[in-house]
C-alpha cells in the first residue's frame, strides 16, 4: 500500500471543521497509528483507546496545522505523546490476576507485563511496509511479533518510543527528538540504550536450536494434534530447549520443557474427561488458535482463551495463552460456545472463512483464500470432532463461494 496523498482541498475543509473531510483525511492513518500505539503499550485495548484520544486531539488541533505534508508526522507525534502521557500518569491498567481453577506447579518466574495482548492479523491487512532506519535493525515481520512487543514493555517508555519511531518507522533522529520534545542528544542517548537492551534480549531468545522439524503449517498442525489429544510428550517434542509458556493476564511463566510439561499435565488432570478444541487463526503474524474446552459429557465447547505460537527454525519457542475470552472476536474466533451444527463465522483474517460444524465434520465456504497454511486451495486444517474424547485433525474440503 502506498502512502496516502493528502488532498489540499480536503485538508482545508477539515481544518475548517468539516467532519467528513477529517475522516477522509485521517482514515488512511488509523491502522498504522493503532499499531504504533500497540507496540508501545502492548495492549490492543489500550491501543484502541489511545487511538481514539489521538484522533480527538487531532480534530481539535488541526486548525493549527498549515501544511498537508506534515500531517502524518504530526499524527504520530500526538499518538506518541498520548501513549507516554498514559504511561507517565500510571494509568497502565493492570488486569486483575486470575485465580487458577487448580493448584498449578510453582512457576519458573512471574511476569510483570500481564497486560500483554495479541494483535489480530486482520488489522495488519493493507498496512504500508514502512521502511526501518538505515541500519535495518529489524525485519518488518519481527516488529509486530509478540516477542518484540513484549521486549518493548521492559524499556522505559521514552526509550521504547524512540526506538519505534527511529528503527521501525524510519523517522530521522531530528524528527524523533521533535516528536519527543527533547534534544537530539537526549533522543540519541535514549535510542542507544534501547537498542542495547533489545539486542541483549534478541541474543537471549535466539538461542541455538535442535534441527528444524517442519514448516510453519505442519508444525502448527502437529502442535494442535498433540495438545487436543493431551499428548504432553508430543507437545514437548516440538519445543526448543529454552521454550516458554506464558498466560497473560496471569503472571505465571514456565520455562523449559520440564516446567511446561508439568503445567500441561496438571491442566489436563484438572479437565478430567473434558477436552481442548482449537480453531486456527493468526495474530502478530504468528500462528494462533481460539481455544475451547468441552463440557463434561457433551460435544459443546466453551471459549477458553487464545493461544499464540512463537516459532523459531521449525520448532516452537514460545506458547502464549491469553486467558481473556474477550479477545476472541477481534481474532475472528467465536466467543460463544461451539458445538456440532454451530456457525463459527470468520476464523482467520487471510481466509475470510465461514465454517459450519455438522456432526463432527466441518464444511468451509471461502470468500477469499490466501494459502496461509501451505495446503493448497483444496484443503485447510481445523481441529474438531463430534465425538467426546476424540481429537482427530481433519483435512477439509473447501468450496469457493
Amino acid at each position: 500500500m502506498t502512502r496516502a496523498i493528502v488532498d489540499r482541498a480536503s485538508f482545508d475543509r477539515a481544518r475548517a471543521g468539516d467532519e467528513q473531510a477529517f475522516r477522509e483525511l485521517t482514515d488512511p492513518y488509523r491502522g498504522e497509528l493503532r499499531l504504533h500505539c500497540y507496540r508501545i503499550l502492548g495492549s490492543l485495548t489500550d491501543a484502541e483507546d489511545t487511538l481514539q484520544e489521538t484522533l480527538l486531539a487531532a480534530w481539535r488541533g488541526l486548525p493549527g496545522v498549515t501544511s498537508p505534508g506534515s500531517l502524518r508526522a504530526w499524527l504520530y507525534r500526538i499518538a506518541t505523546t498520548r501513549c507516554l502521557n498514559g504511561l507517565r500518569a500510571a494509568r497502565r491498567r493492570r488486569p486483575p490476576e486470575p485465580v487458577p481453577p487448580f493448584d498449578p506447579p510453582l512457576p519458573s518466574r512471574r511476569s510483570d507485563t500481564t497486560w500483554l495482548q495479541p494483535y489480530p492479523d486482520i488489522l495488519l491487512t493493507d498496512l504500508a511496509e514502512t521502511a526501518p532506519g538505515p541500519e535495518e535493525r529489524y525485519e518488518a515481520k519481527e516488529t509486530v511479533q509478540l516477542a518484540f512487543v513484549a521486549a518493548l514493555q521492559h524499556l522505559p517508555p521514552r526509550q521504547a518510543a524512540a526506538l519505534v519511531l527511529r528503527d521501525v518507522l524510519g523517522y530521522t533522529l531530528a524528527e524523533v527528538a521533535a516528536m519527543l520534545e527533547t534534544t537530539n542528544t537526549a533522543a540519541k542517548g535514549a535510542l542507544q540504550r534501547a537498542r542495547a537492551t533489545l539486542d541483549r534480549h534478541r541474543h537471549t531468545v535466539h538461542e541455538e536450536h535442535p534441527p528444524a522439524l517442519a514448516p510453519e503449517h505442519d508444525l502448527s498442525q502437529r502442535f494442535a494434534e498433540a495438545l487436543t489429544g493431551d499428548d504432553i510428550d508430543g507437545v514437548v517434542a516440538l519445543l526448543t530447549d529454552r521454550a516458554w509458556l506464558a498466560m497473560p493476564p496471569a503472571p505465571h511463566e514456565y520455562h523449559g520443557a520440564e516446567a511446561i510439561a508439568a503445567f500441561l499435565r496438571a491442566s489436563a488432570a484438572w479437565r478430567g474427561g473434558r477436552h481442548l478444541r482449537l480453531v486456527p487463526t493468526h495474530a502478530n503474524r504468528q500462528p494462533a488458535f481460539g481455544c475451547y474446552i468441552t463440557r463434561s459429557g457433551e460435544d459443546t465447547a466453551d471459549a477458553a482463551g487464545i493461544i499464540v505460537l512463537t516459532l523459531a527454525k521449525g520448532r516452537i519457542r514460545g506458547m502464549t495463552r491469553f486467558l481473556d475470552t474477550g479477545l476472541h472476536p477481534p481474532l475472528r474466533a467465536p466467543r460463544d460456545a461451539i458445538r456440532p451444527g454451530s456457525q463459527l463465522g470468520r476464523v482467520s483474517q487471510s481466509h475470510a472463512v465461514s465454517c459450519l460444524i455438522e456432526g463432527g465434520t466441518v464444511s468451509l465456504n471461502l470468500a477469499r483464500f490466501n494459502d496461509i497454511w501451505g495446503l493448497g486451495e483444496q484443503h485447510a486444517p481445523l481441529w474438531w470432532t463430534g465425538g467426546v474424547g476424540q481429537a482427530v485433525p481433519s483435512r477439509l474440503r473447501l468450496r469457493r463461494t
